[in-house]
């Protein structure tokens, strides 16, 4: 499915890459012991690396490494075996040390792919350029005081990964589904929270437009964007703003930009540095990072079912449609939840009752699948109730609201409430009859051709014993005497 904006002058194509940095999931920093964790009264997770102090020594992190080639691996990417430390100078009032250590031309992850789905099914590949380790800076707080500005160190030397892509995103919808797909293989990896709300995870956004066949036009980059939401929309505003300037006879100046939402436009921030203004060069605290291949193979051999192989085993091994899969192993907990429901049971209507009443469930009491009120083991529990005809589809449902509200079981409620399914023939025969009894024009209208009465004969039935007749015995019942 193709995506354009169309301007005065035609149709315009959109071309995106998206540079995702993703906080490392670790106890301490790139290149120091203090704490990484989120949170905590200003400068309290810093160390003398950290702040910059003179003669303090970087040491590097080596569960950071691991969890950078667990996400190479994760994204089908080649892990290089050797790669390498530089400064990226600049000044900034959170970089106490007046550079960054990253990584520029020898990532530790080189060219890898993300698999994205569309909504219309349609599916794309977008290509991974690298990924590569560098720390994270530290926050300005400017709200604190009405004439001064304030510094946080509590973040600076966090240890990050960024993922850059290919410009192979051609539309919001795609850049959405890639950021979502790209959260949810970090979260399976356990690499990164996928956090956007805390920043953990955050995107530059890369927008320029062309027209058809055209080779690539000036790019701008818009700064850490959040949201995937917003994400989706700053690349429908800049690209709507780039094509005017275009057919005003105007050029696209290459900048870095801020996204307002509120004001829903883009803003200059300054023009985009190349790599010369950063004066790259190797960090000479640092050797080169040399990996054996056997690490990286333990590393993969350590790796949890992602979410792709998942999901095609989920079609494969419980017959779901592939639609229903992939909702089920967005998240691993999920994932988990089905298995455990679905475990020696019909695996089509566990995943009918996850994916339906117990999702609807969660999303109106305002919880997730981690705080579920009703269990997965509860929920096979009312699962076998129903295989087993104690109680009917109809029933199952009032029960399962009980079960939300009171925490019992199936059973429990079934016995309290007096639910049990009626199956016996002789209680059935006297209720259709009744029924019929009461209603014989409409039993002449239906032995008459009017089928369609046999399902108000049906309704009747199961009302007048109070929806606890077997459905299928009183479909059987009917047609005998019909």
């Amino acid at each position: 499915m193709s995506y354009t904006l169309e301007g005065r002058t035609g149709t315009w194509e959109i071309v995106v890459g998206l540079e995702v940095h993703a906080q490392v999931i670790s106890h301490s920093k790139l290149f120091s012991g203090a704490s990484a964790s989120y949170g905590g009264e200003p400068n309290t997770h810093v160390s003398l690396v950290d702040a910059g102090f003179p003669g303090m020594l970087p040491v590097l992190n080596q569960e950071c490494v691991a969890q950078a080639i667990r996400t190479g691996l994760g994204l089908r990417a080649r892990i290089n075996l050797e790669s390498r430390f530089d400064r990226k100078n600049y000044f900034y009032a959170d970089l106490p040390t007046g550079y960054q250590i990253s990584q520029f031309t020898h990532p530790i992850v080189g060219e890898g792919t993300v698999e994205i789905e569309l909504a219309d099914g349609t599916v794309r590949h977008i290509g991974i350029t690298r990924l590569h380790m560098e720390q994270d800076a530290g926050k300005s707080m400017h709200d604190q005081d009405p004439a001064r500005s304030f510094i946080d160190l509590n973040r600076a030397g966090v240890a990050l990964m960024e993922i850059v892509s290919e410009p192979d995103i051609r539309s919001p919808e795609e850049a959405g589904a890639y950021l979502r797909k790209l959260r949810q293989i970090l979260r399976y990896l356990g690499t990164c929270d996928g956090n956007m709300e805390e920043g953990s995870m955050r995107a530059d956004v890369n927008v320029s437009v062309r027209k058809a066949g055209e080779p690539f036009r000036t790019r701008c980059e818009i700064k850490n964007v959040n949201s995937i939401r917003y994400v989706m929309h700053a690349i429908e505003v800049e690209a709507t703003r780039q094509i005017e300037v275009w057919e005003e006879g105007g050029e696209v100046d290459q900048e870095t930009r801020l996204f307002d939402p509120a004001r829903n436009e883009t803003r200059s921030l300054r023009s985009k540095e190349d790599a010369h203004d950063y004066r790259y060069f190797p960090d000479p605290d640092l050797l080169p990072l040399v990996v054996e291949q056997a690490w990286v193979d333990e590393l993969e051999r350590g790796l949890p079912e992602l979410p792709d192989d998942k999901r095609d085993r989920f079609v494969r091994q419980y017959g779901i449609p592939r639609y229903d899969a992939s909702v089920l192993v967005a998240e691993q907990a999920i994932a988990d939840y089905y298995e455990e429901v679905a475990k020696g049971r019909d695996a089509r209507l566990a995943a009918n009752w996850v994916t339906g009443d117990l999702f609807g469930a969660l999303n109106r009491t305002g919880r997730t699948i981690t705080d579920s009120p009703i269990s997965a083991q509860a929920l096979g529990g009312m699962l076998d109730l129903v295989s087993d005809k104690t109680i009917n589809g109809k029933i199952a449902k009032e029960v399962f609201e009980d079960m939300l509200e009171t925490g019992d079981s199936a059973a429990a409620i079934v016995e309290r409430k007096g639910l049990k399914q009626v199956t016996d023939t002789g209680a059935i025969d006297a209720a259709v009859a009744d029924v019929l009894a009461r209603n014989a024009d409409k039993v002449e209208e239906y032995r008459g051709g009017k089928d369609r009465l046999f399902g108000f004969f049906v309704g009747q039935v199961m009302k007048a014993m109070a929806g606890k007749a077997n459905p299928a015995m009183v479909n059987e019942a009917l047609k005998k005497v019909l």
